[in-house]
């Protein structure tokens, strides 16, 4: 297949797969709209358990972080469903997106490892210098959304905390990443650079952490 057709072929998966970042969000917050906190909270469960397995059939392999973002979505919700307190589901994108940024930035700073290029090293091809400062700049991204989510549930309500996920968070993510391509054009390692000549936004590297 030629790289055209495979870019061409890459697009529409990346748009189902963004739409299945989305998805569970958006029916969190219909559901928390119409039956409350706690049935949104089992619903949003539901629909990130089969919103994974297709991910999965679409990308070809398991989206890392993602999957755990999943798993803390099913313990943090089941508490919240359990112990009938939303405090566990809106604490869970904070303590999700901090994890992620403690984790890569420790990589970087205790083990000079870039944690980013072992996970994501089959989409991107970049130098050393590039991983370790795609990795440092997502690192820090992290601790932004989780102060973004921090402000959010402490000072709004529900309503708004679950619309800031899909308006406010989802999309600065999408942003970010779409900011990283100069980064990637520059740092790219081969004579083939995706990048060099069209901005097409790339592939997120989180995977939508706020899953």
């Amino acid at each position: 297949m030629s790289d055209d057709k495979k870019k061409d072929a890459a697009s529409p998966r990346r748009l189902y797969a963004n739409a299945l970042e989305l998805a569970p969000l958006l029916l969190f917050f219909v559901a928390n709209g119409k039956w409350g906190i706690y049935t949104g909270t089992g619903i949003f469960i539901a629909a990130t358990a089969i919103a994974l397995p297709c991910y999965r059939w679409l990308e070809g392999r398991w989206p890392i972080m993602p999957l755990v973002g999943g798993f803390f979505v099913v313990i943090f919700g089941g508490l919240t469903i359990w112990l009938q307190d939303d405090t566990f589901i809106k604490l869970k994108p904070t303590i999700v997106n901090c994890l992620f940024g403690v984790i890569l930035g420790s990589g970087l700073l205790l083990f000079h490892r870039p944690l980013l290029k072992p996970i994501f090293g089959a989409a991107f091809r970049l130098t050393d210098a590039g991983w370790r400062t795609l990795t440092l700049r997502w690192a820090l991204f992290f601790f932004v959304l989780a102060a973004v989510n921090e402000v959010a549930w402490r000072n709004f309500s529900t309503e708004t905390w679950i619309a800031s996920k899909m308006f406010v968070s989802f999309p600065l993510t999408m942003v970010f990443a779409f900011f990283q391509i100069p980064l990637l054009k520059r740092y790219w390692d081969g004579d083939d650079n995706p990048f060099a000549k069209a901005p097409a936004p790339p592939e997120d590297p989180a995977g939508g952490a706020e899953l």
